[in-house]
């Protein structure tokens, strides 16, 4: 399809091929007919990709099918200005101090940083990066594995705070760095992951394709670290295939993590790297994720009952995430004290996490869409996640 044409032109040609009308097309994905009128003839450029999927299913086509330029919102420039010492670190020259650092020092420091990590406390994390990673830069002859491991910590934590260039290029000298597989695939998982928060689903879905079939292990004599990796890849595929409405690859990639998750047993490190972990929890809140974005709010609901309380650390990324999916659930089923207090809880508890949500963003303006009246308490949170009222 021509690159040229824009979103309207896109829809536009698509429904007048299936034979509908703009009205039949609003009632196929549950959208307003005049949010149809207003893409088709132009007067809204772009949509939020929840939106789009809902068009592309009704349509009977992929999400990317639609889609224009990446679904992307970049950095502020409070957290840009933040970050740029670990910019700095990555990609300029850095002073070296005297004393030669030991491998053994560079990784007790790593796994020093991991609490910080895991509270998503950025502002201390941004300030012990950037001698860590030079640290690391002295030692990469000798110790390519912690390199590795550190670069792609600092790329995860670019991408939580969406700063999608410098992430993909230090996820890229993470997978030149990595002494083995594994941490070349945890590296291409944080990149999948970037895809995915950017919209770019087709890309995404193949790159973790394509490392889930590189590392493919035998069951029978598979490794935990070996299964976790290969499992969060599988993960992937049904992330981005579940948004480009391929719903049977979604379904198919589910299976394949849910048996990994089954062989391992438990919940557990997905890698070196990251606080990221793998097993049946994981797979379930995935599950809980894609009821919720197929707009199966009751669903979600459901999967996210049935997940054993204190299996994952409260403090987690993907914890928090889950609680994301709950809220729009909530939200979705117009229950919006329930949504609201989840988006309070969070704000309460990892306030720098949130506040880098454009989730978050997009569940707390479905509620003050439909309100007349905001309380003080939304009023605040709004004023939080820099919506504007």
């Amino acid at each position: 399809m021509d690159q040229d044409r824009t979103l309207g032109d896109r829809i536009r040609e698509i429904r007048k091929r299936r034979g509908l009308s703009q009205r039949e097309l609003a009632e196929l994905s549950g959208i307003s007919v005049s949010l149809v009128r207003k893409l088709e003839q132009a007067e809204r450029q772009d949509a939020r990709l929840e939106t789009l999927r809902k068009i592309a299913t009704a349509l009977r086509v992929q999400t990317s099918a639609l889609m224009t330029s990446p679904d992307t919102e970049n950095a502020d420039r409070q957290t840009v200005d933040l970050w740029e010492p670990v910019r700095r670190a990555l990609f300029g020259p850095v002073p070296q101090p005297e004393e030669t650092p030991t491998v053994e020092g560079v990784e007790a420091a790593l796994s020093a940083v991991k609490p910080a990590v895991a509270a998503n406390r950025y502002a201390e994390v941004s300030i012990i990066l950037p001698r860590l990673l030079r640290d690391t830069e002295v030692l990469n002859g000798q110790a390519r594995h912690v390199r590795s491991r550190a670069l792609n910590l600092t790329g995860w934590l670019l991408v939580q705070t969406r700063q999608w260039e410098a992430a993909a290029s230090t996820l890229q000298l993470a997978m030149d760095a990595a002494a083995d597989r594994l941490d070349a695939a945890a590296a291409a998982d944080t990149l999948c992951w970037s895809l995915l928060r950017q919209g770019q689903l087709s890309s995404a879905r193949t790159l973790a394709t394509q490392w889930a079939d590189d590392i493919e292990p035998r069951f029978s004599r598979a490794t935990q670290a070996e299964l976790s990796a290969w499992g969060r890849l599988a993960l992937r595929v049904t992330n981005a295939a579940i948004r480009d409405a391929r719903p049977g690859e979604a379904e198919d990639a589910a299976r394949l993590a849910k048996a990994a998750a089954g062989r391992i047993g438990r919940e557990v490190a997905a890698d070196e790297s990251t606080t990221r972990t793998f097993g049946p929890a994981t797979v379930a809140m995935i599950r809980a994720e894609n009821a919720a974005i197929t707009g199966q709010p009751d669903k979600a609901l459901r999967i996210a009952r049935a997940i054993p309380p204190g299996i994952l650390h409260p403090e987690s990324a993907s914890r928090r995430r889950h609680q994301l999916d709950i809220a729009h659930s909530h939200a979705m089923l117009r229950q919006d004290p329930a949504a609201v207090a989840i988006l309070q809880q969070l704000r309460s508890g990892a306030p720098e996490w949130l506040v880098q949500q454009r989730y978050a963003r997009d569940i707390l303006g479905s509620v003050i869409k439909r309100r007349r009246t905001l309380t003080p308490d939304i009023r605040e949170l709004a004023d939080f996640l820099r919506i504007a009222l």
